[in-house]
């Protein structure tokens, strides 16, 4: 069975002043694919994830969740950004519970929402240590861990493994891929890393340089989970980076005086 739109953007615009970042931007994202967005700096990857989140309002088109128009932040996106966003005052359980704290679900039934993603996260043990004592890797599970919790539809991901050493990097992105497989949810992630893109998606959105519009659609057409030393990822990699190289090229031509 064919899989249902999930998110779909309309000839989004996204002007701040008199300069216009992003400009008629369509796609469509199915419910349970894993999109990556890449393009050059500064050509607005994070902003039309953040219009999706509802964090800024589109200048013109429309997005929709579900078939819903995002007009604001709801509890249907989870969000996780390059940096891990917690309280170091709460332990680990009570970092993941907050989210449900807000929406006022009972203490009982949300530690057992919270210890589930505890366990796939591989953060079992950990449950009372506090923010300060964790590595990068664990900082960040626990705030996909979070982002989980409250069973959102979508997950929205903004360079989630920036802030992470090369090593742990490479144990985050596993374990993000078989978690994406276990949670079954629609991914939607920002990146700079062309072998993260292709290593993770199913497709790859790459954006031009500003006024950015979508340039290119590539599918990565590999099982998951994939494993990073496959051979088939290297075409798919020089295929996107030859596509990315050029976008990059333009943006450096534009931003000469």
């Amino acid at each position: 069975m064919a899989s249902r739109p999930k998110i779909v953007a309309e000839n989004v615009q996204m002007r701040f002043g008199h300069v216009t970042a992003i400009e008629n931007v369509n796609c469509t994202i199915n419910e349970r694919e894993f999109v990556s967005i890449i393009g050059p700096s500064g050509c607005g990857k994070s902003t039309f994830l953040y219009l999706v989140a509802g964090f800024e309002k589109a200048s013109g088109g429309k997005i929709s969740i579900g078939g819903n128009p995002v007009t604001g932040p709801g509890p249907d996106r989870g969000v996780v950004f390059q940096e891990f966003v917690l309280f170091p005052w709460r332990t680990v359980l009570r970092n993941i519970t907050l989210g449900l704290e807000i929406q006022k679900v009972p203490r009982e039934e949300a530690e057992a929402r919270a210890r589930k993603w505890i366990r796939l996260t591989g953060l079992s043990g950990f449950e009372d240590a506090y923010p300060a004592t964790l590595s990068g890797g664990m900082k960040q599970r626990v705030a996909i861990a979070r982002a989980l919790a409250y069973e959102p539809e979508v997950m929205l991901l903004d360079e989630p493994f920036g802030a992470l050493d090369v090593q742990t990097k490479n144990y985050v992105i596993r374990d993000l891929q078989q978690l994406w497989i276990e949670a079954n949810k629609t991914m939607l992630m920002v990146t700079h890393s062309v072998r993260e893109a292709v290593l993770m998606a199913d497709r790859v959105l790459i954006f031009g340089a500003r006024p950015s519009s979508i340039v290119a659609d590539v599918k990565i057409d590999l099982p998951h989970p994939r494993d990073p030393a496959d051979p088939r990822l290297a075409a798919y990699q020089a295929e996107v980076t030859e596509i990315l190289s050029a976008e990059v090229d333009r943006s450096m031509i534009q931003s000469r005086p």
